[in-house]
């Protein structure tokens, strides 16, 4: 089968569908099909030899964070050639109704298109305002795949229409056995020792991270051996001034990580620790977390509930309740025998969320995404847009 992928969100900057994009495509590979990903990137950045650059995308800021995205007469014009090269069985776009090379191939294509759904934006006025001029775009879709209930449930509440669940994947060979960080995770004897991992833009509200800083502060006040490994973007100085002078040795920051170096943070970890507050339709680090072994508290985001199958893959706190989660910290990590449990639970669910068991599901998409169309080439004029 001849795949065509789009990604909206440019690939010089990590994120969570850019990841999905790139684990799908190479999933789709290992099953013998072609696959093409397009999506906004530099000319002269390193890609995958599957991946074509659209060029560079500018930032807009969407869903309480930053998209970095390409649109416009020149984006229209690379998404028609695309097109037209790769003479795809089947297109399949993500995040179509964003302002993006997504939209923009909906808009271009002549045959199935299958869009997957991100987002978990449950009362959207944007979508309620400008569902007559996104008609147009949902109407040239022929499947859609919503990654988490919640993103389904934007199907159902705002575009008239449901979607197939299928849930986002992980390479969990990529992160089973790898090597943790020198030095890490350490002794984590009862009262003494342990470490704590965080993953994400520590500046940004929705990650929750002061609510982990001040669970770690006041546990490190008993806990002497206690330490924090965090990755992501952000100022060192910046992280380090949130915490008190005397706790900041035992924080070590690993800034941007790649993803080889994001899976040996999380084998580096005796816990990790997912505080976000909102805005997150799946988990996918939840996902990483259990691929690599490591025990995982998470606040109670419905979204986080169902990655850790209400609780059973993972422990769970109150959203935004930093004492709550200072208090699991400890007992987790007095208690070796539960944390064991939890990842061998943790196991046996991340095993359904490999990207090969995903993959194939998602060609079942695909196929009967072909099949509505009987093979139907739209003849008609290409719409332009600028």
């Amino acid at each position: 089968m001849r795949i065509g992928i789009v990604c909206p969100y440019s690939f010089d900057v990590p994120g969570g569908v850019q990841n999905h994009v790139m684990d799908l495509a190479e999933a789709l590979i290992g099953l013998g099909h072609q696959v093409s990903v397009l999506a906004p990137a530099d000319e002269d950045s390193e890609l995958p030899a599957y991946v074509v650059p659209a060029g560079r995308a500018v930032p807009l800021p969407y869903n309480g964070s930053v998209a970095r995205i390409a649109f416009g007469p020149v984006s229209t014009a690379r998404v028609r050639r695309w097109i037209i090269r790769g003479d795809f069985d089947v297109l399949h776009v993500h995040e179509p109704l964003t302002l993006s090379l997504s939209m923009l191939a909906v808009l271009s294509a002549r045959g199935p298109v299958v869009a997957t759904f991100h987002t978990a934006m449950t009362r959207s006025r944007v979508l309620s305002a400008a569902q007559g001029a996104l008609r147009i775009v949902l109407e040239r879709i022929t499947a859609r795949i919503a990654v988490s209930a919640l993103a389904r449930k934007v199907q159902v509440e705002h575009l008239d229409g449901g979607a197939v669940e299928i849930p986002n994947g992980v390479t969990v060979r990529k992160y089973a056995g790898v090597d943790p960080l020198p030095g890490w995770p350490g002794e984590c004897a009862p009262g003494v020792g342990g470490s704590i991992g965080f993953l994400g833009r520590f500046t940004e509200a929705r990650k929750g991270f002061p609510i982990l800083r001040d669970a770690f502060v006041e546990l490190a006040r008993q806990r002497p051996g206690l330490r924090l490994l965090v990755a992501g973007p952000g100022d060192p100085d910046d992280l380090y001034g949130r915490f008190p002078a005397d706790l900041r040795e035992r924080v070590d920051f690993l800034g941007r990580v790649s993803e080889a170096d994001k899976a040996r943070m999380l084998r580096s970890v005796h816990l990790y620790v997912a505080p976000n507050t909102g805005g997150e339709s799946f988990g996918m680090i939840l996902t990483e977390a259990l691929a690599a072994g490591t025990t995982v508290v998470a606040s109670d985001l419905d979204a986080f509930r169902r990655v850790l199958d209400q609780g059973r893959a993972g422990c769970l706190f109150p959203n935004g309740d930093a004492v709550a989660l200072r208090t699991i910290l400890g007992e987790l990590l007095d208690d070796p025998v539960r944390r064991a449990a939890l990842t061998a639970c943790g196991d046996q669910v991340v095993a359904g969320f490999d990207w090969p068991v995903v993959a194939r599901r998602v060609v079942e998409v695909y196929a009967a995404a072909i099949e509505a169309t009987d093979g139907r080439v739209i003849d008609q004029e290409w719409v332009g847009l600028g």
